[in-house]
């Protein structure tokens, strides 16, 4: 049974490298892909050699990795294939001894680690850091700044419009930022992208935090699924970025929601302090 499923794994790889050939526009991109479909091909031949019959493809993975891919880029989903070439290695060890004409796959398996990082040469994992600080920035500065307002404010309308106003104004600004910063620093990403894409992220996590100020009318509900959701934002980010950077995923998650939760607590005392000290009643 186990070789069944690495036969089929080997052909569903194969069908997934087939149709990303297609659309590779680099010369050396498509090529590599080219190679691994051929070698993922032909290791489902040396396994049927072994089993006696064909396998069809999982074509819910196919379609699963094309779709990733097509939303999240080539590095993100190809790292997540790597971790299941990883596994797949460790299924030929497991049988190797039985079956010793799998260590030629073994080799060919652990230099396909190497391949696929040399390829991932995406032009949008140059804006990674721009997407990084409009992110983390409107999850720290705005929760914050949300924690504040709803301990001296106390009405969900007035915060969501007091948000929407700081917020459009904080993603004009990081955008700015973004914009001198990338063109002081002379790279190759272009700044007017950078600091499109900075602000647009920015944007983008103040909608979300903003919106149960919209939806709910009790301020402390409202505030906790803003954290809800500042969470969330935090792990699918970090998620993507540990992926596709190959960072330690736990430290950075756990290492950001600290820092929110923090700057929130802060930020909370912060507004208790100035609602009492101006004795503000709204």
């Amino acid at each position: 049974m186990e070789l069944i499923e690495l036969q089929r794994n080997e052909i569903t790889e194969h069908l997934i490298y087939s149709h990303l050939i297609r659309d590779a526009k680099d010369q050396h991109n498509r090529e590599v892909l080219n190679r691994l479909a051929r070698e993922e091909y032909g290791h489902y031949e040396r396994l049927k050699k072994i089993t006696g019959r064909d396998v069809s493809p999982n074509r819910i993975k196919v379609w699963f990795y094309l779709f990733v891919i097509k939303i999240f880029g080539i590095t993100f989903g190809l790292k997540l294939m790597e971790s299941g070439e990883e596994m797949a290695q460790k299924s030929y060890n497991n049988i190797a001894q039985k079956y010793p004409e799998v260590n030629s796959i073994i080799g060919d398996e652990k230099a396909h680690e190497k391949e696929l990082l040399d390829i991932l040469d995406e032009e949008r994992l140059k804006y990674v850091g721009s997407i990084v600080l409009g992110l983390s920035d409107a999850l720290v500065e705005f929760t914050g700044a949300l924690a504040g307002f709803t301990f001296a404010l106390r009405n969900t309308s007035l915060i969501a419009l007091t948000g929407i106003i700081t917020g459009i104004s904080a993603s004009l600004s990081m955008g700015a930022s973004e914009y001198l910063s990338t063109k002081a620093e002379g790279g190759d990403r272009n700044p007017l992208v950078a600091s499109l894409i900075t602000g647009m992220t920015y944007i983008f996590a103040v909608f979300f935090l903003i919106l149960p100020y919209v939806l709910l009318k009790n301020c402390l509900f409202a505030f906790g699924f803003t954290l809800l959701f500042a969470v969330i934002l935090v792990l699918f980010f970090t998620f993507y970025i540990s992926v596709a950077r190959d960072l330690e995923f736990k430290k950075r998650f756990l290492e950001m929601i600290a820092i929110i939760f923090g700057v929130s607590i802060v930020s909370f005392g912060i507004g208790l302090l100035v609602r009492v000290f101006f004795n503000i009643e709204i």
